[in-house]
């Protein structure tokens, strides 16, 4: 269960997640910024070479050496998409200070090696050095590369691309090929700098304990950044319904198809609004007790796979599907029949159920590992109150039927995306 939140700054919190069950203390960093097109890929390269080298371990052997000396230490960044924002983390995990043989604690040195890597990076001349931009640039490339080789996550991102054209949510969480290719050490140091003096923070501790003068360390040095115009990450838009929905279909060199379908949703925002969409689109396209597993893939045969997904705060729900291409009419209309079903309330009560269970089982879940329990508290910052998973569980024990039944109703499709192979289109011109 977490402690309250500490306010460390202006714009900057604290909050202690108390977990006896393992034996290492996680401490991450989440910084919040704004999906922005001129920044994106600047602000999503920034976790990964800050946690490669710093000005007191300026290349990664020294860093990894500094990490063994701490008994294996191990540092970890990402970047993700948080609804109209980015979410730049960086974290590191040190086993507890009772497994050390040293007099000083273990978490307290690693905190001051976060603090270290964060705010003391490897840098001249108000400039990211070149070997070190140039080795972060090609992972990014090769990750967007990689991307697009696996089609089913090309396609999901195509969908969103072609929902949300001109707005926030549909950039890529990494920026495109050509923003990677511009960043410059210059224009890296300013993002930096940028992301330190706006992005809203919350430092997060994930152990038996918090490693003793961490907060205060953070308090320190964010004294000497001057702060202003602060990010507020709870403000995202909610995906806006289409009076008519639109059809992209682009034919490539794939033997699979792929469907993918976006909604809207009247339903949107934090857990004290939404859950009943997060049922309402599991009942859909959630587990095997599910709708379109039971009919569109079992019974009809239409797809390999076919699941839905909700992005809550968005009010954005998505189904996925791998089909044959002869067969994509007849999966969308199967989907869009499913839907009239669940929006007429024609769902069994074994679903309903199943459901409720399926997902506050898997709510139990997040306890069984750090890392998860990390970042279920980094997508909760849009809540006013801090929410466990068990809170969520006794929440969504509560919800009827009728809360998902008027959650479904404001379901709307807004894009159908289709990827199909070549010759499908070669055959549809003959």
């Amino acid at each position: 269960m977490p402690d309250k939140i500490l306010k460390l700054g202006e714009g900057v919190e604290g909050l202690f997640i108390k977990n006896t069950r393992f034996n290492t203390t996680r401490i991450s960093a989440n910084f919040y910024l704004p999906l922005n097109a001129e920044t994106v890929a600047e602000y999503a390269l920034l976790p990964f070479i800050l946690t490669t080298c710093s000005k007191k371990y300026p290349d990664f052997s020294r860093l990894n050496y500094k990490l063994n000396r701490l008994y294996g230490a191990s540092l970890d960044a990402s970047a993700e998409k948080y609804g109209d924002y980015q979410l730049l983390r960086i974290t590191l995990s040190v086993i507890n200070d009772r497994f050390s043989l040293d007099e000083e604690s273990l978490a307290r040195r690693g905190a001051e090696l976060l603090c270290g890597l964060i705010f003391e990076p490897s840098t001249e001349n108000n400039a990211f050095l070149k070997a070190d931009l140039d080795r972060e640039k090609r992972k990014v490339i090769e990750h967007i590369k990689g991307e697009f080789s696996e089609k089913r996550v090309y396609a999901k991102n195509r969908l969103i691309e072609e929902m949300y054209k001109g707005e926030a949510y549909g950039l890529p969480k990494c920026g495109s090929i050509e923003g990677v290719e511009k960043i410059t050490g210059e224009s890296l140091y300013f993002a930096w700098k940028k992301m330190l003096e706006t992005a809203f923070v919350r430092f997060h501790v994930v152990g038996s304990e918090v490693p003793q003068g961490l907060f205060e360390v953070i308090t320190e040095k964010f004294s000497k950044v001057q702060r202003e115009n602060i990010i507020e990450p709870t403000k995202t838009m909610p995906t806006l319904a289409r009076t008519r929905s639109k059809t992209i279909t682009e034919n490539i060199d794939v033997n699979q198809g792929k469907l993918v379908m976006g909604f809207s949703s009247e339903v949107y925002g934090n857990d004290d609004e939404s859950l009943s969409l997060l049922i309402a689109g599991d009942i859909f396209g959630g587990g095997p007790y599910s709708r379109l597993f039971s009919f569109v893939r079992e019974k009809m045969s239409l797809c390999y796979y076919c699941s839905a997904r909700t992005i809550r705060q968005k009010g954005l729900l998505t189904v996925e599907s791998g089909i044959e291409a002869e067969n994509a009419e007849k999966a969308q209309k199967a989907i869009l029949n499913q839907l009239k079903i669940v929006k007429a309330g024609k769902f069994s009560d074994f679903e309903f159920e199943s459901s409720k269970k399926s997902i506050c089982d898997s709510l139990k879940g997040y306890n069984d590992s750090q890392q998860s329990i990390d970042m279920w508290y980094a997508l909760k910052i849009n809540n006013d109150e801090i929410y466990s998973p068990e809170d969520i569980a006794e929440k969504i024990s509560a919800i009827t039927r009728e809360d998902v039944i008027k959650a479904a109703e404001g379901i709307r499709l807004h894009t159908v995306y289709k990827l199909l192979p070549l010759e499908a289109k070669e055959s549809e011109g003959k």
